[in-house]
């Protein structure tokens, strides 16, 4: 008998969501062959077969969110018989698998729970809480028996302790209002707001709502832009897809390896704040910004250090279809040490990014268009020029330092076979 359990698909996953199941009660299955669909923070993935035989027990139905490790079902050989509940042979926790889990629009409730939560009779009873929920609370002296757990079993994750602090911050604002009116006034009455559709947060928007308001609110930001001259390096990708049209080179990619070229000379730029230290990573590993249906999802091309443009064009590409169609790994969107974002594709020509940790900067790209330029000898013509725009983490990179990279970038681009 194989036990199929709720992988765990990085680090920070603590649970996930079986959204179908590929293969029915009494289905006879392969060894690798897809049975199920779950979906990560970021990511939906298909589970395999463990083994090859009969799925029998299956435990969690579709769209439902449980803990990693929660047996899902079984897969048994002829003669097996399904565990009995509380048999611990299962391999994996079964206590867990008849817990009925939360739901997945839970952090509404969440908001509601500085005045539903009550506080436990003993003081020193443990409270069910995530490292990162506790970390969290700890940070903005919060006590986790005044927060409602929306996790397995009532247990306290991150999106409960943020939500409590937003609901503290909504509610501090009336306390603090002076009280009563000194005079009667005319009656003023209050105009409901207009009816309208209440769309609940999918789990990518949740994340991304989370680590952007923590990013802006604990990331001490400040932004540096330079314009940059792209007729050399427009110049050069034309070339090199005409020499190989099965592989495009964008200007993405341009950005990406002359980011990685400037990075080299100041390395700094690739460093992290971390516990009050800054720590240097083995390699350059550089996040893309990608759209999707349901957000914005990061893939990492790494060790850029090392790379050619054609294969940062080639492996570019594949992240990107790979986060459209939902299938990218845990280890291709974490990690990054430097990000960039671009929105040049949508004709904007400036902007600013919030940071994406563990990274301590992110470039915001602009589009790329032809404007008068003024010559050195006072003639003017028509060039392609785009801005961009660093975001750094004050605590690692100091305003020189980021403008240096800038220089560095701009000198890359501007005389681009320095990139090849």
């Amino acid at each position: 008998m194989q036990t199929i359990i709720m992988p765990k698909m990085g680090d920070a996953m603590e649970e996930g969501t079986l959204v179908r199941w590929l293969k029915r009660e009494g289905d006879t299955v392969q060894e690798g062959e897809p049975i199920a669909e779950i979906a990560t923070d970021k990511a939906t993935v298909e589970i395999e077969a463990p083994a090859s035989g009969v799925l029998r027990g299956i435990r969690v139905a579709e769209n439902t969110v449980v803990p990693v490790n929660t047996p899902l079902a079984y897969i048994l050989q002829p003669g097996e018989s399904l565990p009995a509940e509380g048999d611990g042979k299962a391999g994996a926790p079964t206590e867990l698998a008849t817990t009925a889990p939360q739901p997945a629009s839970a952090p509404t409730a969440a908001v509601a729970a500085p005045q539903a939560a009550p506080a436990p009779a003993n003081g020193e009873e443990r409270i069910l809480a995530s490292p990162l929920a506790r970390k969290i609370a700890a940070e903005h002296g919060i006590d986790l028996r005044q927060v409602q757990g929306t996790g397995p079993k009532g247990r306290i994750v991150e999106r409960d302790v943020l939500a409590y602090i937003e609901s503290r911050k909504a509610t501090a604002a009336p306390v603090a209002a002076p009280a009563p009116t000194p005079a009667p006034a005319p009656t003023v009455v209050a105009t409901a707001p207009a009816e309208g559709r209440i769309e609940t947060l999918n789990r990518l928007r949740q994340i991304t709502a989370q680590r952007t308001t923590e990013a802006h609110q604990t990331i001490p930001h400040f932004y540096l832009t330079m314009e940059i001259d792209m007729e050399e390096a427009l110049a050069l990708r034309q070339r090199l897809n005409q020499l190989d049209e099965s592989l495009r080179v964008s200007i993405n990619d341009l950005i990406v390896k002359a980011c990685a070229v400037a990075i080299e000379q100041h390395p700094i730029v690739n460093a992290s704040y971390q516990n009050g230290q800054i720590v240097h990573p083995n390699g350059i590993h550089i996040g893309i910004a990608v759209a999707v249906e349901q957000g914005l999802l990061v893939a990492v091309l790494r060790h850029c250090e090392g790379k050619s443009l054609r294969r940062i064009a080639q492996e570019s590409q594949t992240l990107i279809q790979k986060a459209r169609e939902g299938k990218l790994m845990p280890d291709e969107m974490t990690g990054n040490t430097f990000t960039v974002s671009n929105l040049g594709m949508f004709g904007i020509e400036q902007f600013t990014a919030i940071i994406n940790p563990p990274a301590s900067a992110i470039l915001a790209v602009g589009t790329t268009k032809r404007v008068p330029v003024v010559q050195e000898d006072g003639t003017i013509v028509a060039r392609h020029r785009m801005k961009v725009t660093l975001s750094c983490d004050h605590r690692v990179l100091d305003g020189a330092v980021g403008a240096q990279f800038l220089q560095t970038l701009k000198r890359v681009l501007e005389n681009p076979l320095w990139m090849v």
